[in-house]
């Protein structure tokens, strides 16, 4: 049996190509990571949905009475009890009971044991910032539907990723399954650029932010990789440059040009530097499928998370369920990737109608001063993030 060619869609400039671009051959009965239900459901779609170009980040959120995709009670090993909102004190759940619904297209329903089988001998790999974890974290959950698995084995050793000495944890975590031999894995790198410290005998130095250069991380293990999820934002900013003594440099010397010292400036720099690297390098990994998540929108409303900001809402979709535009609302990633083989993961319109998924004041204590609407409730929004990304690979 020939498998069907799957439509791949870059959304940036609307162009269809037909490909699997050498994407290490998979077993003929795991082509896809969908539920038999929805195979079935999908036959009389095959070919319209082949003529269309599919925009994920188009459509509309929908009441789904099967969310969530796993517990939020039982995903202890792989879920920071700061995101687990079922073990707060939090009472109202209702942001979990809702998929996202594409407007020209069919999205997959999530099956773990079918994207393990397609995910089988390969490695992914997330790079950026705690959001970025919060997406990989997310990813380990539905892999192990929430329970335990006490056959997924801890390969953080294999990559480097093991706790410092003194640090509060390490820069990430790899984590292996024997059966498909899959590896999902997480790297701290919030600007994703390299970071190299200036004086390495001293605890207080400045670190050089290298913006034209791509973590060494990434550099070192880039080969192993079959699929990539990149994301940066909310670190560019004065306050947390300074907090972590980041100086940025350019062409391995302190950056002179005061325009590009603006931070907006500096992370878009940033941003088009690493998809240029990447670009350039693909070729060399004709496995390798890479994307650009688009930054994950703040909901801090009358004031800021220092002066008394607040995410209070917990009605889904006051907002409105649909988005109906067909760019971005990052226009730096959307514009950094169009024309290379980097795909964006768009995800930042559909999670701007989804206030009410935050940590808000929870906490496993009790409830706080201060809010966190940056961060998700687990399981929550990223679900749907890897819902779109197992979509697009």
């Amino acid at each position: 049996m020939k498998p069907k060619e799957k439509i791949v869609v870059n959304i940036s400039d609307s162009i269809i190509t037909k490909a699997e671009e050498n994407f290490r051959t998979a077993p003929v009965d795991s082509i896809s990571a969908l539920s038999p239900e929805t195979i079935d459901r999908n036959e009389d779609m095959t070919s319209s949905s082949e003529t269309k170009v599919c925009n994920y980040a188009k459509g509309r959120w929908v009441a789904d009475s099967r969310r969530p995709l796993y517990s939020g009670l039982g995903c202890k090993k792989w879920l920071s009890a700061m995101w687990a909102c079922r073990l707060t004190q939090r009472k109202d759940f209702s942001y979990e009971g809702y998929r996202w619904q594409p407007e020209s297209c069919e999205m997959p329903e999530f099956e773990r044991s079918a994207f393990l089988r397609r995910m089988q001998d390969k490695t992914i790999a997330f790079i950026g910032d705690s959001l970025g974890r919060q997406q990989f974290q997310s990813l380990m959950c539905m892999a192990t539907g929430g329970e335990e698995s006490p056959e997924v084995q801890n390969v953080g050793k294999k990559f480097g990723l093991v706790k410092a000495r003194g640090a509060i944890r390490p820069d990430g975590w790899a984590y292996w399954f024997p059966k498909t031999n899959t590896t999902i894995l997480y790297y701290w790198s919030a600007s994703l650029s390299d970071l190299v410290p200036l004086n390495t005998s001293d605890r207080n130095t400045n670190v050089a932010m290298h913006l034209d250069r791509p973590p060494a991380f990434m550099r070192r293990y880039i080969h192993y990789f079959d699929v990539l999820i990149l994301n940066t934002g909310h670190h560019w900013n004065r306050g947390k440059l300074n907090a972590n003594r980041w100086v940025m440099y350019v062409d391995g010397k302190p950056k002179r040009d005061k325009k590009r010292d603006e931070i907006g400036n500096a992370k878009n720099f940033t941003v088009h530097s690493i998809v240029r690297w990447l670009d350039s390098h693909l070729p060399s990994y004709p496995h390798l499928k890479v994307f650009f998540r688009t930054i994950s929108p703040r909901h801090f409303f009358n004031g800021d998370w220092n002066t008394g900001g607040t995410c209070d809402n917990t009605t889904p979709l006051s907002g409105g369920s649909e988005v109906m535009q067909d760019g971005s609302s990052d226009p730096v990633i959307e514009g950094a990737v169009k024309g290379t083989k980097v795909k964006i993961l768009d995800i930042t319109s559909i999670s701007k109608l989804r206030d009410e998924g935050h940590i808000s004041r929870y906490s496993i204590r009790g409830t706080t001063d201060v809010n966190d609407c940056l961060h998700w409730c687990l399981p929550g929004i990223p679900d749907t993030w890897n819902e779109l990304l197992v979509a697009q690979i």
